[in-house]
């Protein structure tokens, strides 16, 4: 014990290593996960040992968080403001009101004090962020005194593990095995047909399988005919659907310019959709085994859309508008969006900040890469420009404005939020400075949010026990009322007002919850990452909207 009141940072590493070691334990579908380990893990240490950490460290660590996490959302929040995606921010905004609401009700009626309150509100909505922004702003608080600050923060952390863990397995359960049941589809096949209906062919695959058939293949043939045309000739016969890559003429390789004449025995290697390359063997001649030396790689390219006039266009509008994609033999095999995977199917909307995988001859991916956007290099952080960010976020969050007598401000946490938006969609808009590799953000913003946790249950650890005897009943209550209420409401007003395609509505109330175990319980079930294109319009904005409500619920409750 002396070792760990002494040397707090062995303490707060141990946390986390026994904190994800307990997330790991699987119940059926539920995973605690991490975060929730680590608290619970602090929590009782912090309670035995009585460890004592800087307030400082806390601080530090949030920053580092919620500027990650709101870089990496960044992208994806401003693309998302238009009209098409109105519907999907409704749900967000009956997020937000369902659970201030709630936690503001129950605090009045069972007397709870602003600590309690505001992690019943971060656990049952399972937004960690929230735990930071409401314990940074009772802090902030005027008329408390110290132990009062400290007791309250106390609160903050312990309602959050129980009504989180509560809320966690309520969402989990609710979105990925009763909704479909509620709205009477099979999970797997809806998304499987929706799926089909946005490419226009062709059914998704399981997770564990690959076209025995790709759609994108290169074969050679042999020149049958005295006269064989030119290469150009041969690609314009095909509407320009495959590209002539390669001729050999003996033991000649030759340039396929569109001027060269095919002639009797030549070997040519044509590239394109599998359809379209067979048909030009009916042109050309028999099909022949590969044969070395008539062979060209295919380029990969992860390219950044820039380009204002792409931006919410279709992939198969894209391709439409650039000719080059089909004239140059080059595809979209996936579409990422933050760090979530999208199907690169035809009906898939591209916007500004997406990175597309180009596959295709190096000629043509180089043509397009200028014409869409810019090839994304994620290769070092730069620290300048995440140096610069945070710190404008600690300044944004100093501010303090006053509604009447109550006195509001964003705090670091706050601050940072939008900073970290505000610095990843500048970045998104060319990709060619402030890189920060998602590994890298991700790395940060998990490593930040585990600190912080850890942080605060070990110094909350003394005010937990107290806090469940008075309130134990009412936290699971709590934990699973504030997930069926929003989420009952979002999938009425989805279906009956907002015509959300099933599939992407279950992903939707997901993410408007910011549940990344729910989504992936989702997937999972439906075995199709379909769920996701709902999923990452919600999540971005309610990872923008739920932290700031901590800071809202303290300020209503502490006036």
């Amino acid at each position: 014990m002396g070792v760990l009141r002494d040397h707090p940072e062995f303490a707060l590493f141990i946390c986390l290593a026994l904190g994800y070691l307990v997330g790991k334990v699987r119940v059926g579908p539920i995973t605690l996960g991490g975060i929730c380990g680590t608290l619970i893990v602090s929590l009782l240490l912090g309670a035995w040992a009585k460890v004592v950490v800087s307030d400082d460290v806390k601080t530090i660590f949030f920053a580092l968080f919620i500027f990650s996490l709101g870089y990496l959302a960044g992208p994806q929040f401003f693309s998302h403001l238009n009209r098409e995606s109105l519907r999907f921010f409704a749900l967000c905004g009956i997020e937000l009101v369902c659970v201030l609401g709630i936690a503001f009700g129950l605090a009045k009626a069972f007397d709870l004090d602003v600590g309690t309150a505001s992690g019943i509100l971060a656990g049952a909505a399972t937004e960690s962020a929230v735990v930071g922004t409401a314990t940074e702003a009772i802090g902030k608080l005027d008329g408390l005194t110290p132990d009062q600050i400290t007791q309250y923060q106390g609160h903050v952390a312990t309602a959050y593990t129980v009504c989180y863990l509560f809320g966690l397995i309520t969402i989990v359960l609710y979105t990925s095995q009763i909704m479909p049941m509620m709205l009477r589809i099979n999970l797997r096949d809806a998304s499987r047909e929706l799926w089909e209906k946005m490419r226009g062919s062709g059914g998704g695959l399981e997770p564990d399988e690959r076209q025995a058939l790709p759609g994108m293949v290169g074969r050679t043939y042999l020149v049958t005919t005295a006269d064989g045309g030119t290469v150009g000739d041969l690609e314009s016969d095909l509407d320009g659907r495959v590209t002539v890559e390669a001729v050999k003429r003996g033991s000649k390789n030759l340039t396929p310019a569109p001027g060269l004449a095919l002639t009797l025995s030549d070997l040519v290697l044509v590239v394109g959709r599998r359809a379209n390359v067979i048909e030009s063997g009916q042109l050309i001649g028999p099909e022949t085994p590969g044969i070395p030396g008539v062979d060209t790689p295919l380029a990969t390219a992860q390219v950044a859309v820039t380009d204002k006039s792409s931006d919410g266009m279709s992939v198969d509008d894209l391709q439409r508008e650039h000719p080059e994609f089909i004239k140059d033999g080059v595809y979209v095999t996936d579409v990422l969006r933050g760090d979530q995977h999208l199907p690169a199917a035809g009906g898939t909307t591209v916007h500004r900040g997406d990175v597309l995988t180009l596959v295709g001859a190096r000629s043509g991916l180089n043509k397009l890469v200028a014409r869409i956007g810019s090839v994304v290099r994620n290769d070092a952080t730069d620290f300048i420009y995440l140096g610069l960010g945070i710190a404008a976020g600690s300044l944004l969050g100093q501010v303090v404005v006053h509604f009447g007598d109550v006195p509001m401000s964003l705090g670091t946490g706050g601050g940072c939020l939008i900073s970290g938006l505000l610095f990843g969609w500048f970045r998104s808009r060319k990709q060619t400075f402030g890189a920060f590799p998602p590994q890298a953000a991700n790395t940060l913003k998990d490593m930040g949010l585990a600190i912080f946790i850890a942080c605060t249950g070990l110094v909350s650890g003394p005010q937990a026990w107290p806090l469940l005897k008075e309130y134990g009943a009412l936290l699971p209550f709590a934990g699973i009322a504030m997930v069926l209420v929003p989420a009952t409401i979002s999938l009425l007003v989805g279906r009956k007002l907002l015509k959300i395609e099933k599939p992407l509505l279950i992903g939707a109330i997901a993410g408007q919850q910011c549940s990344t175990p729910a989504i992936t319980s989702v997937t999972q079930v439906a075995q199709s990452s379909v769920p996701l294109l709902g999923y990452t319009i919600t999540y971005a904005l309610s990872n923008f909207l739920l932290p700031l409500t901590g800071p809202i619920l303290v300020g209503v409750l502490g006036a």
